[in-house]
């Protein structure tokens, strides 16, 4: 998965940068067909906002979180992306082969 990092109005550190990468290893786990992910720091006055684009096998996941602390609204990124990936994997995932062999008769 190709992982692109960038601020609006905000340095990316190499601790960001890091932070980012090691989160994002989760999504990994979730689903195997993940193009690439662009991810968009931004500091407004006192709100930290990270918005987060996911090209996974035919379909683009979006999230945006927002937190007091640039490490929580990453966190919460994760969370939501997560979320939005498995809804996406359970639609994907074709249940009729399991329904076939419980209703055949031995």
């Amino acid at each position: 998965m190709q992982i692109q990092i960038s601020g609006h109005q905000v340095e990316v550190t190499p601790a960001l940068r890091d932070y980012v990468r090691m989160r994002m290893e989760r999504l990994e786990r979730h689903f195997d067909n993940l193009t690439s992910l662009n991810i968009v720091l931004t500091v407004e006055k006192l709100e930290h906002r990270v918005d987060g684009t996911l090209a996974a096998a035919g379909r683009v996941l979006h999230a945006v979180a927002n937190a007091a602390d640039m490490y929580a609204a990453i966190d919460a990124l994760v969370d939501k992306l997560v979320a939005q990936l498995r809804k996406h994997k359970e639609k994907v995932t074709d249940h009729r082969a399991k329904d076939a062999l419980s209703a055949r008769p031995d």
